[in-house]
Formats: structure tokens, C-alpha cells, sequence
């Protein structure tokens, strides 16, 4: 009987103590309200903030400030980041042309108008057929030509699926323009226009700038916005909605308008395709074909959640099933 009581006691015991632990760790998410004084909790200038290991402390919300990562150096920007798969999904149907996107790339990586790193194509299959319009990135292909001949491997595939160019490797021969049959790379033949402002960022390969002349560049992803938890700039600046972006290793892509779906979702319920993908490539980037269009442009007025998703967050909080 004592036995019982005892071993009854132990287990009560161990139960309480866990549920307190337990209790703390959440009101230490939740408010701390357990693990602070009454006089902190009420102040209105406190902030939790977790340090690199782990630890919880409360500050001054006065003295905070955004803290933004130093770019990775060059060999973290050719690994790539770990786990992730990147996959763009064009929609032919929702884009109305409007060349946003080649506006935004263009302005976030400082390239001249002459280097459009997504152009967008009026297309018409047949003259009983409306035109459509067609963006076109690189496609950052799994079997990549580009890679494949550049003598200087300026030009190379990460885990995490973009192919990027290290233009402080480059050595301007073009090989990797003449094997790539997209025709989206571009060659500097003269010194790059670049404002004070570009030419005191620390170079990386994830942004590409600054840029130097005889060397070739392209679309990249935003590599550096991924790196913030970002949308590429095309996507994040599509009014219309009609680019997705997303980890194919989580099967999931948002667009614009912040709504997340499944990958293999959209995919199998739009036939989407990948353009030349015949010639062995293996692209990046899917299409879903240009049914059922849906113009003219959304009224900006009438959807405020496009201004909420201006800052480029990727949600994947709104995973429609």
C-alpha cells in the first residue's frame, strides 16, 4: 500500500513538475507572464527577444532596430540553402501583359533597359486564337547546358536548384550564352551605369551586383530575398497574381496575392508544361496555359491584401487544399 502511495506520489510529482515546465516555457512565448515581475510586464517599452543560442531576454523596444544579414560569401551563395527546392509556376492565363514584373526586376538589381532579365512575349497560337502573353525568366534547368561549358565553372547549379553566375570568375568567353536555348543571358559590353549607391554594396553572386564590364549575367531568383523570407521581385511586383513561387520540397507556391497552394496541385489541375522541355533541360519553371483568361486587371482599390503582401513575405499560412 505504501508502495502504491509512493509510487502514486512519484508520478503525481513528476506530472506537476512537468506541467509547471511546461507552463513557463509557454507563458515565456505567450507573455512570460510567469516568468517576469508584474512591473515589467506592464511597461509598454519591453520586448522578448531570443539570442543565437537559444536564450530569452527582454529589452528596451526603443533600442531595437531590423538587423540584415551580411550576403553569404561566395562559397555559401554556391551551396545554396539546404533543404530547399525553388520552383516558379507561370500563369498564362491571369498575366495581362503588363511588364510589372520586368519593372521590379529592374529596379531591384539595377540593370539597364536594355537587360530584361524576365521579358514578356505577345503570343498568339493561330489567327482564330486571342494573343496571350508569355514571361519568360530564366529557368534555372536541372540539367543545365550553361553549366556544363564554362571553362571557368563562373556559371554552376546550387542544391537548392538556381543557377547563378560569379561574375568574379567569369571570363566573358560566352560560352555559357551560346549553350543556354532560352537566349536569357546578357554580355556587359561596356561598363554598367551604376549609381554610388550600387557600387558600395559588397559583391555577391546572390544579387549580382555590382556588375562589371565582359561578364555575362541573368535572372537569378533573388537568391537574397529568398535568404529574408521573400518573394522574388517579379513575383512579389505581379498585379495580376500570375507568378508563383515556392519550395518543391514542401509542394507548396504563393503568389502576390499571398495565397499559398500546392505545387503538385496546380500543376496536375492545369496541365501545366515547361517550355522546350523536350530538349532534355529539365526547367524550373512551370506553365499553366493560357485558358480561360482572366482580364481585365484586378481594381487595387477593391483588394487591399495585394498592398499587405507588397513586402514580398512568402505566406504559407494560406494553404488551400
Amino acid at each position: 500500500m505504501n508502495n502504491s502511495n509512493k509510487k502514486t506520489t512519484s508520478r503525481r510529482d513528476f506530472l506537476q513538475k512537468g506541467l509547471l515546465a511546461g507552463t513557463a516555457i509557454t507563458a515565456s512565448v505567450i507573455g512570460l507572464k510567469k516568468v517576469f515581475s508584474e512591473e515589467e510586464m506592464q511597461s509598454a517599452d519591453k520586448s522578448i527577444v531570443f539570442s543565437p543560442n537559444g536564450k530569452v531576454f527582454t529589452v528596451d523596444t526603443n533600442k531595437l532596430c531590423e538587423y540584415t544579414a551580411p550576403p553569404p560569401t561566395n562559397d555559401g551563395a554556391r551551396i545554396g540553402i539546404a533543404g530547399k527546392k525553388f520552383v516558379m509556376v507561370i500563369d498564362l492565363a491571369k498575366c495581362d501583359g503588363c511588364k510589372a514584373c520586368t519593372e521590379c526586376c529592374q529596379a531591384m538589381h539595377f540593370t539597364e533597359p536594355d537587360k530584361e532579365w524576365i521579358k514578356v512575349f505577345k503570343m498568339q497560337d493561330a489567327e482564330t486564337l486571342i494573343p496571350y502573353y508569355f514571361p519568360k525568366p530564366c529557368f534555372h534547368c536541372d540539367n543545365p547546358p550553361c553549366t556544363k561549358v564554362c571553362p571557368v565553372n563562373a556559371t554552376f547549379k546550387r542544391q537548392d536548384g538556381i543557377v547563378l553566375i560569379d561574375n568574379e570568375r567569369c571570363i566573358g568567353c560566352r560560352s555559357c550564352m551560346a549553350a543556354c536555348p532560352y537566349s536569357t543571358r546578357f554580355f556587359n559590353w561596356s561598363h554598367p551605369v551604376q549609381s554610388k549607391e550600387v557600387t558600395n554594396i559588397p559583391y555577391s553572386p546572390e544579387h549580382g551586383f555590382p556588375r562589371r564590364m565582359g561578364t555575362v549575367e541573368k535572372c537569378d531568383f533573388c537568391p537574397h530575398m529568398i535568404r529574408q523570407g521573400k518573394m522574388p521581385t517579379c513575383v512579389d511586383g505581379c498585379p495580376m497574381g500570375a507568378i508563383w513561387f515556392g519550395d518543391q520540397n514542401e509542394d507548396a507556391v504563393t503568389n502576390s496575392e499571398g495565397i499559398t497552394m500546392r505545387l503538385s496541385q496546380l500543376i496536375e489541375d492545369n496541365a501545366a508544361y515547361r517550355h522546350l522541355e523536350d530538349l532534355g533541360t529539365e526547367p524550373r519553371v512551370y506553365y499553366l496555359p493560357p485558358k480561360n483568361r482572366k482580364y481585365p486587371k484586378p481594381d487595387m482599390n477593391e483588394q487591399p491584401q495585394l498592398q499587405k503582401v507588397k513586402h514580398g513575405e512568402m505566406n504559407m499560412g494560406n494553404m488551400q487544399m
